[in-house]
């Protein structure tokens, strides 16, 4: 579509660049566009953006309610936002490998604005991908296969008691909440887009339903090597000041672990979702 007050320039892969907003303060006309362009790309990047904690918080208010993180460290005086830190001497990231954000609550976040406040001198970068267009490109008799499938999701054994996390120890906590277990179709109805999409991942699925786990693992694995297709994927590079916004229903993201010795600072906002449906 044509947009009279944003520029929306789509990307090869997933999501598009978004300029000629400035986030701090969205007109209505604009964040109307903004929501039609979220539904039709998944992902919303902007560059350069200049966003204080409070409107970074007015930003996501505007879009819906908030869903404070369980697990992360949030930055001082404002629980609604997870700060996602790497030092300099930290081994481990957080975020790093392909997964859906929430996939294990009854009603699945919506998805998330991640705001860089400081950034790597190199790499740091984050893998997106699209999970609608990669069910797009399954066979007939696969999608057929797959509709009639359902997926457990867990957060236990990622945030639970017992888990070894390494230096990420300091960065996450709650454990005792991490009792979140939840079943959904393999295939959801995007509610925004109406497209479907493979609603599984590698950090929080555990098996199909009615299925063991190792009955499971080769559909499984073929279907997370399928989503993690060059072709449907986009690598952001980051800077100061960029915003990504992205939608869980219709992407996975990776954040990549590649700048150790540097110093990598991020806030992000989640927001609730709404029932997902096949």
């Amino acid at each position: 579509m044509s947009y009279e007050h944003i520029q929306v320039a789509p990307n090869a892969g997933v999501g598009a660049f978004v300029d000629g907003v400035n986030l701090a303060d969205v007109d209505e006309p604009s964040l109307a566009e903004l929501r039609k362009a979220f539904a039709d790309h998944s992902i919303l990047f902007f560059r350069d953006q200049e966003l204080t904690e409070q409107q970074h918080i007015g930003l996501a208010e505007r879009w819906g309610d908030i869903n404070v993180n369980r697990f992360f460290a949030h930055v001082e005086g404002y629980p609604q936002i997870a700060q996602v830190a790497k030092e300099p001497d930290q081994v481990n990231n957080i975020g790093g490998g392909w997964h859906t954000d929430h996939s294990y609550d009854q009603i699945p976040a919506l998805g998330s604005m991640l705001y860089a406040r400081q950034t790597p001198t190199r790499g740091g970068d984050t893998l997106f991908a699209s999970t609608c267009a990669a069910y797009d490109a399954l066979s007939d008799g696969l999608q057929e296969t797959l509709q009639g499938l359902k997926a457990v999701h867990s957060s236990r054994h990622v945030f639970g008691a017992g888990v070894d996390r390494g230096d990420l120890s300091d960065r996450l906590g709650n454990t005792e909440a991490a009792t979140q277990d939840a079943v959904h179709p393999v295939v959801i109805t995007h509610p925004l887009s109406g497209r479907k999409s493979l609603y599984v991942n590698p950090a929080f699925t555990l098996h199909f339903e009615g299925w063991t786990a190792p009955e499971s693992q080769a559909l499984l694995s073929y279907l997370y090597q399928h989503i993690g297709r060059p072709e449907f994927c986009y690598r952001l590079q980051w800077a100061p000041g960029t915003l990504a916004f992205w939608d869980n229903r219709a992407t996975w993201h990776w954040a990549i672990n590649d700048y150790q010795g540097e110093r990598r600072l991020m806030h992000r906002i989640t927001l609730e979702g709404e029932p997902i449906a096949a």
